[in-house]
């Protein structure tokens, strides 16, 4: 049966990044209306956190959506988004680190590395950023071709990221444990989606059966 929808035109694909744009900008200056207008509570650092975790941990989930959506609708275009929104993905999680730096720790980088060390739910939080971090700075496709396989198998480990990102947020609230749980659900159902390539990913940490090595 063929595809009911037309097929994307890469015009079309730049007013979608345009859109994407233009909403990730939206937020940031909703942030920033919300922070001098009072806005975020009575707690404003806690309100800057939650945030910006969130919007991350969005953006990352919508990153890993793409795919399985462009397969769907038989837009393979699509997955030309897919760059763009993970890096606003990093750019959420640059200002969650950075607030947390600024505004809980004054700056203080060894305090924040002993946070780290200390505090399990912030050790989570330390691995899922320094992955984004990763595939931030190895997502042009100058370094993908200079990469060759390895750029792949550097990028499966956004699953590890988008795993550890709703762990961290569960265990950083110490009430209202509903909203993480549902983030914790539904990134376990975005990895059911993908569940061949996570399957593979995740096989390749494991070492072969002995009767496997005979053969």
């Amino acid at each position: 049966m063929k595809n009911a929808i037309g097929k994307i035109s890469p015009r079309q694909i730049f007013w979608l990044k345009a859109l994407i744009h233009s909403v990730s900008l939206g937020f940031l200056a909703f942030l920033i209306y919300s922070v001098f207008s009072g806005g975020l509570g009575a707690d404003p650092i806690e309100g800057i956190s939650h945030f910006t975790g969130k919007a991350a941990l969005n953006t990352l989930m919508l990153t890993l959506i793409i795919s399985p959506l462009a397969r769907f609708l038989k837009q393979g275009l699509l997955v030309r988004t897919r760059r763009l929104v993970g890096l606003y993905s990093f750019f959420w999680a640059l200002l969650h680190l950075v607030g947390y730096l600024a505004l809980d720790l004054n700056f203080n980088g060894s305090l924040l590395l002993s946070e780290i060390i200390e505090r399990p739910y912030l050790t989570l939080g330390a691995i899922s950023w320094l992955i984004l971090f990763a595939l931030a700075i190895t997502s042009t496709q100058t370094i993908q071709r200079k990469m060759g396989a390895h750029w792949q198998k550097l990028h499966n480990w956004v699953y590890l990221a988008v795993l550890l990102a709703p762990i961290h947020y569960y265990w950083s609230v110490k009430s209202g444990l509903i909203e993480p749980a549902i983030y914790i659900i539904c990134v376990l159902s975005i990895l059911a989606l993908r569940h061949k390539v996570f399957r593979r990913w995740f096989m390749t940490f494991i070492p072969p059966s002995r009767s496997t090595e005979k053969s």
